[in-house]
C-alpha cells in the first residue's frame, strides 16, 4: 500500500508529486496545456491538485467520526467570509513552500496564481468572519463540526467608487465556478413554505397538526472541505443551494408561454441568489426570511438525518449534536425542530421541549435594539403557518412558567413576550433564543455584561444560568502565518512554530524587547509591508505615499458608531493645522479607510463621499505634500486586509462606547504589531487587561459616561462652540470647502447639531485629538514605538479563536477537544 501511495501523484507531499498533479490535472482534467491555459486553467489545476491532497483526509476524518458515533457540533450561520483559500489550504497542509516551489518548476508563478482566485461572496462583516475563524479552529482542534450556510450566487456587492460615490456592481464571484466544493446532487430536501396547517387526531386520539398545500423549494448540497492545521483533519463546510423542486411545465412551454414555464422556477432560486445586505439596522423582508429558514430547514433536516444513521432514541439527540446559531439568524431552528420532533416523530411536547433546549444554543452579536430581528406575525402566518403556531404556544407556556416570578406586571410581561402586541405585533427572534436554548453567549466581556444590563436584563433575572460570555478570537493560521509570511518566519526562527495552534507563546518575544538585532528585524518587516501597500496604493489610486509616515488604518464596515466619521474631523484638523503653518514639525501620516456601506444606508454613504473629497482636497495640495495623506480604498474584502493588517502602525477603533458588541479587527492588528487608538469598547477592554495600559491609546468617553451624558441632556452646540478647530472642520463641510454643492453634506451637520449627535462624536472629539498628539510624540521615538508594538503582538495571545472554541467546546457544547 505504500508503494502505491508514493507511486500516486495525487497523494504525495513532495515538490516532484506535486508538479506531476498539476500538470496531469491541466491536460487531462481541463484538456488544456501549456500554450492555450488561461491564469484560471492554472489556478484550477493547482486548486485540484490541493483537493486531491484533501479528499483522503477528508474521507477518513467523516469515517471516522461516524465509527466512533462522537458527538458533533453543528455551526448554522447566515454568513462565511472565508476570503481566498488557495493559501489557508496550503498552509495547513504544511505544504505551501512546496507548492510555490511545483508551480515554479512548471513555469507557473504562485502570486499569479492566487491572485486568479476570487474572494468567496458568503458574508458581509465581523460575523461571516468569525464564522470563517471558527470553522478554522474546530477542525485544528479536531472537533467533529460541520458549518451550515447558503451558497450565495453573488455576494453582498461589488464596490467600486465613481466620482467619490459608493457605487453597487454585482459580485460575480461564482462566474467561474468554484473549484473548492463539491456538488452533492443526491443529499437534496425539499424546505416547505406557505400552505396550511391542520389540526387531526392519530390514531391514539391525541391532537396532532398537519402542514400541507406547501410550496416547496429544494435545498442541493454543496460541501467545501476545512482542513485543520497539520493534523490530518477535514471538516466539512456543507451549503445550500436553492432549486425548483418542479420541473418546468413543459405544456406552457410548448405553447410559448416561455416567462410563466420558468418564473417559478426563478423564483425558487432567487432564495439563494445574493447575499442580503444586512447592516446591524434589521429590516423586514420576505426574501430574507425565506432565506432563514432555508438554511435552517435544510440544516436541520441533514442533522437529524445523520443523528439517525446510529441512534433511535430521541432523547439522545442532546448527547450527539450540539446546534449553535450564529446570531438571531437561524433562531428558526428552535421551533423547526419542536416541530420535527411533535408533529412527525410524535414525541410529546414537554419532552420535545426539553430535547430542543438542551441541544440549541444562541450567540448573540449586537447591542442595537434596531440591529435584532423582529418578524411580523402576519408574514409568519403566511410564510410559515405551523412555525407561528409553535412559537405562539412556546410563548404561551413560558410566560405560564414564569407567572409566579412576574406576577402581574404588565410591562415586564410584555417586554419578556416572544410575540409583541399591538396592531402590527412582531416575533422577537432573539427572545424566542433565549427561551429555546440552554446557552446565550455574548462575544467580549463587556458586551456579556451589558447585554444581562440592559438589552435582556429581564431575561437574565430569569435565567442567569444560560447567560455566558465567549470572547471572539482570530485563527492564527490566517491572520498571521498567512498574511504576514515575513513576520511568521521571524517569529518560528526564534520561539519555534508551537505558537501557530498555541498563540500564548507568543508570550515568549517579550524577552526581544531589548535585542537590537531583532528589533531591527521586526521595524524592518513593519517596513517592507507598508512598502507592498504604498505599492498597490500606488497601482490602484495612483498616489504615492510616503513609507515612513504613520500608517493609520480604520477597516470595518461604514455606520455611525463605529464613526469613520470622528477620524475624517481629525484629518481635516490636521489639514488645517498644516495649512496654516506649512512649515511646522509635523509627524507624516498616510491615513487609510475602507469598507463598505449597506446600499439603502444613505448616511453612511454619504459618509463615503465626504471622506473621498477629503482625500481630493488634501491629497492635491501642494503645501502638504507627504506630511498627510486621506485615502479610501474600494472594496474591502479579507484580501484587501491581509495587505491592510501587516502594513497598519496604528489601529483606529474608536466605536462609541457601548455599541460595538467585540470587534476582531482590533485583535489582527494588534497580532501584526499595530498599536492601537480605541474607545473602552468591545474587546478593547479585554485587549488593553492583555497589552497593559501603556502599550494602548485609550480615550473617550466609557459607557457609563455615555449614559450620563443622555442622562444629563446631552448638547452637542455646547461642544461646538467651545473647540475653534472642532467648529471650523464642521464649518467647513457646511459651507462647501470639500465639495461646491453646499447642501450636498448637510444631512451630516443636521445629525450632530441638530439631532443631538447620538453617537457622540463631538464629545469625544477633543480627547481624540489630543490623545493622536500623544501617538505622534511616540512614533517620534522609533525604537520606543517598536518596542510597543512587539509588546502588543507577544502579549495577544488570548484572542485566538483556538481559545474561543475550547471554551465553546467545554463550556457550551461539552464535546472533546482532541488537540
Amino acid at each position: 500500500m505504500g508503494k502505491n501511495k508514493k507511486a500516486d501523484p495525487r497523494a504525495g507531499m513532495d515538490v516532484d508529486s506535486f508538479k506531476e498533479d498539476i500538470q496531469q490535472h491541466l491536460r487531462y482534467t481541463l484538456a488544456k496545456d501549456k500554450y492555450s491555459s488561461t491564469e484560471w486553467d492554472n489556478y484550477r489545476s493547482v486548486v485540484l491538485s490541493v483537493m486531491d491532497r484533501l479528499h483522503d483526509r477528508w474521507l477518513n476524518t467523516q469515517q471516522r467520526y461516524y465509527n466512533d458515533d462522537e458527538k458533533r457540533v453543528y455551526y448554522i450561520s447566515m454568513e462565511y467570509l472565508i476570503g481566498r483559500l488557495l493559501d489557508n489550504m496550503l498552509v495547513n497542509l504544511g505544504m505551501q513552500d512546496v507548492a510555490a516551489e511545483a508551480m515554479k518548476e512548471v513555469g507557473l508563478d504562485y502570486d499569479k496564481v492566487r491572485n486568479a482566485e476570487w474572494d468567496a461572496g458568503l458574508g458581509n462583516g465581523g460575523l461571516g468572519r468569525l464564522a470563517a475563524c471558527f470553522l478554522d479552529s474546530m477542525a485544528t482542534l479536531g472537533i467533529p463540526a460541520i458549518g451550515y450556510g447558503i451558497r450565495y450566487d453573488y455576494g453582498i456587492f461589488y464596490q467600486q467608487i465613481e466620482n467619490g460615490y459608493q457605487i453597487e456592481k454585482p459580485d460575480l464571484w461564482l462566474r467561474y465556478g468554484n473549484p473548492w466544493d463539491i456538488v452533492r446532487p443526491k443529499i437534496q430536501y425539499n424546505v416547505p413554505f406557505y400552505g396550511n396547517s391542520h389540526a387531526y387526531h392519530d390514531d391514539k386520539g391525541d391532537l396532532r397538526f398537519r402542514w400541507d398545500n406547501t410550496h416547496d423549494v429544494l435545498a442541493i448540497a454543496y460541501d467545501t472541505p476545512i482542513p485543520g492545521y497539520k493534523n490530518e483533519v477535514v471538516n466539512n463546510l456543507r451549503l445550500w443551494k436553492a432549486s425548483s423542486s418542479s420541473s418546468i411545465d413543459l405544456k406552457s412551454f410548448n405553447q410559448g408561454q416561455y416567462i410563466d414555464a420558468v418564473r417559478d422556477t426563478q423564483l425558487n432560486e432567487n432564495i439563494s441568489r445574493v447575499l442580503y445586505p444586512n447592516d446591524k439596522v434589521f429590516v423586514g423582508q420576505e426574501l430574507r426570511l425565506k432565506q432563514e429558514f432555508f438554511l435552517v430547514a435544510a440544516s436541520v433536516r441533514d442533522i437529524l438525518r445523520r443523528f439517525k444513521k446510529t441512534n433511535d432514541d430521541w432523547r439522545k439527540l442532546p448527547d450527539k449534536v450540539a446546534i449553535q446559531c450564529n446570531d438571531t439568524h437561524p433562531n428558526l431552528a428552535i421551533p423547526e425542530l419542536m416541530r420535527i420532533l411533535v408533529d412527525e416523530e410524535g414525541l410529546n411536547w414537554d419532552l420535545a421541549w426539553d430535547i430542543t433546549k438542551k441541544t440549541m444554543a444562541y450567540t448573540n452579536h449586537t447591542l442595537l435594539p434596531e440591529a435584532l430581528e423582529k418578524w411580523p406575525v402576519s408574514l409568519l402566518r403566511s410564510l410559515l403557518p405551523r412555525h407561528l403556531q409553535i412559537i405562539y404556544e412556546i410563548n404561551r407556556r413560558f410566560l405560564n412558567e414564569i407567572s409566579d416570578q412576574i406576577g402581574d406586571d404588565k410591562g415586564k410581561i410584555s417586554r419578556l413576550s416572544i410575540v409583541g402586541e399591538g396592531e402590527d405585533p412582531v416575533v422577537h427572534m432573539a427572545s424566542l433564543g433565549i427561551v429555546g436554548s440552554h446557552k446565550v453567549n455574548g462575544v467580549a466581556e463587556l458586551h456579556s455584561n451589558l447585554i444581562k444590563k440592559t438589552l435582556f436584563k429581564d431575561f437574565y433575572e430569569i435565567y442567569p444560568e444560560k447567560f455566558t460570555n465567549k470572547t471572539n478570537g482570530i485563527t492564527p493560521r490566517r491572520w498571521l502565518r498567512q498574511s504576514n509570511r515575513e513576520l511568521s518566519d521571524l517569529i518560528t526562527g526564534e520561539i519555534g512554530e508551537d505558537w501557530v495552534t498555541d498563540l500564548d507563546q507568543l508570550k515568549k518575544l517579550e524577552k526581544f524587547v531589548d535585542d537590537k538585532k531583532f528589533m531591527k528585524k521586526f521595524a524592518k518587516v513593519k517596513q517592507n509591508n507598508k512598502q507592498r501597500m504604498a505599492d498597490y496604493i500606488e497601482e490602484k489610486r495612483g498616489i504615492e505615499v510616503n513609507t515612513q509616515s504613520m500608517f493609520d488604518i480604520q477597516i470595518k464596515r461604514i455606520h455611525e458608531y463605529k464613526r469613520q466619521f470622528m477620524l475624517a474631523l481629525y484629518a481635516i484638523t490636521q489639514y488645517n493645522r498644516i495649512k496654516a503653518n506649512p512649515d511646522g514639525d509635523y509627524v507624516p501620516r498616510t491615513i487609510l479607510v475602507a469598507g463598505k456601506a449597506a446600499p439603502g444606508y444613505t448616511m453612511a454613504k454619504l459618509f463615503i463621499k465626504l471622506m473621498n473629497d477629503i482625500g481630493e482636497k488634501i491629497n492635491n495640495d501642494s503645501d502638504v505634500g507627504d506630511k498627510l495623506k486621506f485615502i479610501f480604498l474600494e472594496n474591502y474584502s479579507v484580501t484587501l486586509a491581509e495587505k491592510m493588517i501587516p502594513s497598519a502602525n496604528l489601529s483606529e477603533q474608536i466605536s462609541t462606547a457601548g455599541f460595538e458588541a467585540s470587534g476582531t479587527g482590533n485583535m489582527k492588528f494588534a497580532l501584526n504589531g499595530a498599536l492601537t487608538i480605541g474607545t473602552l469598547d468591545g474587546a478593547n477592554v479585554e485587549i488593553k487587561e492583555e497589552v497593559g495600559d501603556e502599550n494602548i491609546f485609550i480615550f473617550g468617553n466609557t459607557v457609563d459616561d455615555v449614559e450620563r451624558l443622555r442622562h444629563e441632556g446631552y448638547n452637542p452646540w455646547d461642544y461646538y462652540n467651545s473647540n475653534e478647530e472642532l467648529k471650523k472642520a464642521l464649518d467647513q463641510i457646511k459651507d462647501g470647502f470639500f465639495n461646491d454643492d453646499k447642501e450636498l453634506y448637510q444631512p451630516i451637520i443636521d445629525a450632530l447639531l441638530q439631532k443631538g449627535d447620538y453617537f457622540l462624536v463631538l464629545a469625544d472629539y477633543e480627547a481624540y485629538v489630543k490623545k493622536q498628539a500623544e501617538v505622534d510624540e511616540l512614533y517620534k521615538d522609533q525604537d520606543e514605538w517598536n518596542r510597543k508594538a512587539l509588546l502588543n503582538t507577544a502579549r495577544v495571545g488570548k484572542f485566538s479563536s483556538d481559545r474561543t472554541i475550547r471554551d465553546y467546546a467545554d463550556e457550551i457544547w461539552d464535546v472533546e477537544v482532541k488537540k
